[in-house]
């Protein structure tokens, strides 16, 4: 792996001065960028994939949905409508990506839609749904033709992003002088028992005010669920097999003690074909197939009902949830 780095370095050069390039034409006005009058949050991070990011915007519906008309759009990755994409009764999750899909099955108080030019998005949103007051951006960190009011950014405990090189010698999407747009950093996936001197020392080494950084840690439920019947996981035994098209799918096979040869992984976001279909089936023979919320959106209507059940996730905080809380509230307030 050092090899193939150091291979690939002069390559992560190149890619980091155009991003450095296109994120200073952006901070300097010469690119323009496109503000909103409401607020407008966006969760994103520096990395490629597995941070936690959908349960965070999950975490944030449950915060506002109830106090505010809520919008959340994403870019629907992998889905097969073209567009900007306004989420009704009869959607499927071809037609919005499997995330935005999980957002609208779960959440009935929120409007969800999906376009890749989130400022054609957002206008859009404003002209079908003229009451919506707040919106949540997924994923958009980067995504620097809208100017969010208030940027939310992720990175994984065990793969903190200043320990990392941008693409592809490393995982970062540009350099990470770019925690610096961040208003707040939450630090995910951390051990519960998380001590206060690694968090100072995590702390030290992000380049924003330290008030403004927390920590979270990975909630799975106690019981696996189809919606309709829930199994304590420490009833499953061995009878099971897992299934995951998640990045980073490592904790939820370790919090379901699954046998690695009883783990099917696939890539982030896969949309499974009659032949994954037909593997997995063998692989379980009649035993229950356990998988990921949003890989259960993909899988409800392709195996048998009684057969799949998925493992709820959460993010909870390791402290100081209620000044997090206080700090969107305060935003969307001013």
């Amino acid at each position: 792996m050092k090899n193939l780095r150091k291979i690939l370095f002069p390559l992560s050069l190149i890619y980091a001065a155009i991003t450095s390039l296109r994120n200073f034409l952006y901070d300097k006005g010469i690119k323009k960028s496109t503000a909103f009058n409401l607020p407008v949050i966006a969760v994103g991070n520096l990395s490629v994939g597995g941070t936690g990011k959908t349960p965070m915007v999950e975490y944030l519906i449950r915060l506002l949905a109830d106090k505010h008309d809520l919008a959340v759009l994403s870019r629907g990755y992998k889905r097969k409508s073209k567009g900007f994409y306004l989420a009704n009764d009869a959607t499927t999750i071809e037609e919005i990506g499997d995330e935005p899909f999980q957002y609208h099955s779960k959440f009935k108080n929120i409007h969800v839609a999906v376009n890749a030019d989130r400022v054609e998005g957002v206008n859009n949103i404003l002209a079908a749904l003229p009451k919506t007051n707040v919106v949540l951006l997924d994923d958009a960190f980067q995504h620097r033709k809208i100017k969010a009011g208030f940027y939310i950014m992720l990175t994984a405990y065990n793969d903190l992003f200043y320990n990392d090189l941008v693409l592809p010698a490393g995982n970062l999407r540009e350099c990470k002088s770019g925690v610096k747009r961040a208003n707040i950093v939450l630090v995910t996936k951390c051990p519960k028992d998380l001590s206060e001197t690694e968090m100072r020392q995590i702390k030290s080494k992000i380049a924003i005010d330290n008030h403004k950084i927390f920590f979270s840690t990975i909630s799975y439920h106690h019981s696996v669920t189809n919606n309709s019947e829930e199994i304590p996981v420490a009833d499953l035994k061995n009878n099971f097999i897992a299934v995951a098209g998640i990045a980073k799918p490592e904790y939820f096979y370790d919090y379901l003690k699954c046998d690695r040869n009883d783990c099917l992984t696939f890539p982030d976001h896969h949309f499974f074909s009659d032949q994954d279909l037909n593997n997995i089936l063998q692989k379980a023979n009649n035993r229950k197939i356990i998988t990921t919320e949003k890989d259960y959106m993909r899988l409800q209507n392709l195996v048998p009902k009684n057969q799949l059940y998925y493992l709820p996730i959460e993010i909870d905080f390791v402290k100081d949830s209620v000044t997090f809380d206080m700090e969107i509230e305060k935003f969307i307030e001013l």
